[in-house]
């Protein structure tokens, strides 16, 4: 299965392109495996051609997700059965093919099934609609651990650029600024009165 397609791939000239993705945020891996994939971290790109290379994706089951995206996020898809009928008349109605329906799957359960199905869903709709998608498919190779069968070949593995994390709002800023003086005050305060009840202790004692 690792190598099914490859005849169809005119490998001369191509990169062999590792990335490993334990840690790094789905969304942001699949946006640099689908730069890579067409081509356009080449000055030589055009729409046209299929100058990207070849991607080989390890460790698919430790990607990462944001938010609540493991529980929130579905997968969708249709059996595409239809519901029909034989009859001659109404007496003698017969059901000739079972009701299919739009059936789903959580992040969460694809990641314990195939994780190597949530990178590849995830860079191919992040490509164009068009004749090279089947190709640039075949460029892409995903494995759930570290080891793969291309070691023959000259892979250069893929440095991922560092997330830029957005600076803070300024109204979020300020209420968290408040939010800590506040708790600031509270813990002064508290102090307060304990050294005030500690004080008269001592002159009850005294």
């Amino acid at each position: 299965k690792a190598f099914a397609g490859l005849r169809r791939i005119n490998l001369e000239g191509l990169r062999w392109r590792v990335f490993d993705a334990k840690g790094q945020v789905l969304g942001r891996l699949a946006s640099q495996i689908s730069t890579v994939i067409q081509g356009k971290d080449k000055p030589t790109y055009a729409p046209n051609r299929d100058d990207g290379d070849m991607c080989i994706v390890i460790n698919a089951k430790d990607v990462c997700v944001t938010g609540r995206k493991l529980t929130d996020k579905v997968y969708y898809w249709h059996t595409g059965q239809v519901l029909l009928f034989s009859a001659v008349s109404f007496k003698e109605l017969k059901l000739i093919a079972y009701v299919g329906h739009l059936k789903e799957r959580s992040l969460k359960d694809q990641m314990a099934k195939d994780p190597t199905e949530v990178i590849r869903k995830a860079v191919l709709r992040m490509l164009p609609r068009n004749k090279l998608r089947d190709d640039r498919d075949r460029k892409l190779r995903i494995f759930a651990d570290s080891e793969h069968p291309f070691g023959d070949r000259p892979l250069e593995p893929y440095m991922m650029p560092p997330r830029k994390v957005r600076e803070m709002r300024p109204r979020v800023r300020r209420a968290l600024i408040r939010a800590q003086k506040k708790a600031e005050e509270q813990e002064q305060g508290g102090s307060q009165r304990k050294g005030r009840k500690r004080e008269a202790k001592t002159e009850v004692v005294a």
